[in-house]
């Protein structure tokens, strides 16, 4: 899917933090084989042509393929307390996915260690000395004869987390074919990021936004 990186949508932003909604198809920074098309390049464009300039920092990612809720820090301070918050679970975050076949249980939680392959691949296992702890929480918003649309609540925030427990259940995001998916009926991984909540690092205010998932997630 293309995307038109000067059209990233900016929540909220203020002296010390911005939020975005970013959009699919965009990473959240660069790796070997991207250093342009991403959110945080973007922004650090942007805030460099203020006068004074402004600085980004990255304080959580989404996934190249997901859309949704993002913030980034403009000072090390803001950085370095909203990092905290994701650290210690005190930051929510809840996203919406579609995914293959009917889940017959309304609420359910997955728990497992993470690690990841020499291909980069992540998967679970139950040596916790080679894995990371991940918790996720799952209800069951819609279900449909061959999809179900859920909510997920992270308990921890590890990579891929939320791909693996899911196809992990044998219920594979729809479109994301790295952990498993048959279909991709929307060009694009049904993984939305629609809620993110936090303390301001300099006020200490708690802060709530959200985004409602794609429209295109409801023809699936």
């Amino acid at each position: 899917m293309p995307v038109d990186a000067d059209r990233i949508n900016i929540v909220f932003e203020d002296e010390s933090l911005v939020v975005v909604d970013k959009p699919a198809g965009l990473l959240t920074i660069a790796t070997e084989a991207e250093k342009e098309k991403t959110a945080y390049a973007v922004l650090r464009t942007r805030a460099n042509r203020k006068k004074p300039a402004e600085k980004i920092f990255i304080v959580h990612r989404l996934d190249r393929e997901a859309s949704g809720l993002l913030v980034f820090a403009k000072t090390v301070e803001a950085k370095e307390r909203l990092q905290d918050q994701f650290k210690d679970h005190t930051a929510g975050r809840r996203y919406c996915a579609v995914v293959e076949g009917r889940i017959a249980t309304d609420d359910f939680s997955i728990r497992s260690y993470l690690a990841e392959n020499a291909a980069h691949r992540i998967y679970s296992t139950r040596n916790k000395g080679s894995g990371k702890l991940a918790i996720t929480h799952v209800r069951v918003v819609r279900r449909k004869p061959k999809a179900t649309l859920v909510q997920v609540r992270l308990e921890t925030g590890r990579k891929h987390q939320i791909r693996v427990h899911l196809a992990g259940q044998g219920h594979p995001i729809v479109g994301d074919k790295i952990y498993g998916s048959q279909s991709n009926p929307i060009r694009r991984m049904a993984l939305h990021g629609e809620y993110l909540s936090f303390r301001h690092p300099r006020t200490g205010k708690r802060m709530e936004f959200e985004s409602r998932y794609p429209k295109s997630f409801d023809g699936v």
